[in-house]
């Protein structure tokens, strides 16, 4: 997985009623694009995520 400052980060919920989460990455921690990502979630609060395989990043047209 390859992002860039400004990508979204879509982490599809994987249980039945749990919801997706989305939000901006704002900071790219590994080399050359790869995880971790600094995510600024659209509920407002930011974490430090490795994603996993229900994650996928969505580039800005």
């Amino acid at each position: 997985m390859m992002a860039n400052i400004g990508d979204r980060l879509h982490v599809h919920g994987h249980t039945v009623g749990q919801s997706d989460h989305e939000g901006e990455i704002v900071e790219v921690r590994g080399p050359e694009g790869s995880p971790p990502y600094i995510v600024r979630f659209d509920d407002g609060h930011e974490s430090l995520v490795f994603p996993g395989p229900d994650a996928t990043v969505e580039h800005p047209h």
